[in-house]
C-alpha cells in the first residue's frame, strides 16, 4: 500500500475512533447507557462484549458510531445533552490544535467542522434538534423538518459552489 494512502486510512481511523471516544466518555460521565461502539459500516468482522457494551469492527472503515440510550440522553438537562453530542467535535478540535500544521491536524479540523454543520444525523444537526426541543417544549415536526431541509439545501449549495468554483 502506498505510504500516503496508508497515512490517510490510519489518520482517518484514529480521528474517527478518538471522536467517538469523546462521545463515549461524555455519555459515561453523564451516566447515559452506552450499548454499542463500532468502527465502520456493513457486515461485522469482529465483535466483543465488555461490561454490557458491544464493540464491533465492520467491513468498511468509513465511519464510526456510539449507540446510546437516546431516551436517557433526552431526559438529561440541556447542558448535558449538548456536552455528550458535542464531545466528539471537541476532541477533533483539540487534536487539530495539538497536531496543527500536519495532515492529521488538518483532517481533524475538517472532521470537526463537518460534524458541526447541521446536516441530517451529524452532531451539529442533533445539537440543534436538542435546542429546538428545549425551546419549544418538545418535538415540533414543522420546525424540525424545515430546519433539516433548509440545512440540507445550504449544504447542497455549498457543495455545488465548491465543485464549480463559485
Amino acid at each position: 500500500m502506498h505510504a500516503s494512502l496508508l497515512n490517510l486510512v490510519l489518520s482517518l481511523v484514529v480521528a474517527l475512533v478518538l471522536h467517538e471516544i469523546g462521545h463515549f466518555l461524555a455519555a459515561r460521565a453523564c451516566k447515559i447507557l452506552v450499548t454499542e461502539v463500532g468502527l465502520g459500516w456493513g457486515p461485522i468482522l469482529f465483535g466483543v462484549r465488555v461490561r454490557s457494551v458491544d464493540y464491533q469492527l465492520r467491513l468498511l472503515p468509513l465511519g464510526a458510531y456510539v449507540r446510546m440510550d437516546m431516551n436517557g440522553l433526552q431526559r438529561r438537562p440541556l447542558n448535558q445533552q449538548l456536552f455528550v453530542l458535542l464531545a466528539g467535535i471537541a476532541v477533533n478540535f483539540i487534536l487539530a490544535a495539538i497536531a496543527w500544521g500536519s495532515f492529521f491536524g488538518a483532517l481533524n479540523l475538517v472532521l470537526a467542522l463537518w460534524n458541526l454543520f447541521p446536516l441530517y444525523q451529524q452532531d451539529g444537526w442533533k445539537s440543534c434538534m436538542v435546542v429546538f426541543r428545549s425551546v419549544f417544549g418538545g418535538p415540533s415536526p414543522v420546525i424540525e423538518w424545515s430546519f433539516t431541509i433548509s440545512a440540507g439545501l445550504v449544504g447542497l449549495a455549498l457543495l455545488v459552489c465548491v465543485h464549480f468554483g463559485f
